[in-house]
């Protein structure tokens, strides 16, 4: 009788610490899980084209550039960094305006943490909750970037509404 008390007791104790571990600890990713963005892609935005391109992943990071046209001048470049940290990607974004003129300040980007990633398909969050972005292939010659709002809740309970920010197709050689 004792012994049967005694293994409930560690079951549940055991299923308990398993519980508290899962919740608490985050997922990391690696560059692998953003991979897919390789390539060069074109879209429209604002009433103009809007341009993308990512080289493959090497060592520590995965880098790319957007750039912004209107009336066959530009609007805004940006680059976006991806690198690998013992917790997953970052990703870094500056914005410049024509004339390389930075957004942000000179020491300072846009960071974005990794939340979770799965077939090709990548999330990430601003590092003060604000903003989540979404990066997926939606097939062999479509990228699509969204942008998600928090609309409710907080923590792990929170809901998120994204829009489609970019639309891209392959551009093909």
């Amino acid at each position: 009788m004792k012994i049967t008390r005694s293994l409930v007791l560690f079951t549940v104790v055991l299923l308990i610490s398993l519980t508290t571990y899962a919740q608490t600890t985050t997922k990391t990713g690696s560059l692998a899980d953003v991979a897919f963005m390789e390539g060069r892609w074109l879209g429209t935005f604002n009433g103009g084209p809007i341009e993308a391109a990512w080289i493959a992943p090497v060592g520590d990071n995965l880098t790319g550039f957007m750039r912004m046209m209107r009336d066959n001048k530009v609007t805004m470049y940006e680059m976006l960094i991806f690198e690998q940290t013992e917790q997953g990607p970052v990703v870094l974004v500056k914005h410049f305006k024509p004339g390389l003129i930075g957004q942000e300040e000179k020491d300072k980007s846009d960071r974005y943490r990794f939340i979770e990633a799965g077939k090709e398909k990548a999330t990430f969050e601003k590092e003060d909750g604000s903003i989540r972005i979404i990066y997926e292939k939606r097939s062999a010659d479509q990228l699509v970037i969204q942008r998600g709002q928090l609309k409710e809740g907080s923590g792990p309970t929170s809901r998120w509404a994204f829009t489609d920010l970019f639309v891209f197709n392959r551009v093909k050689k």
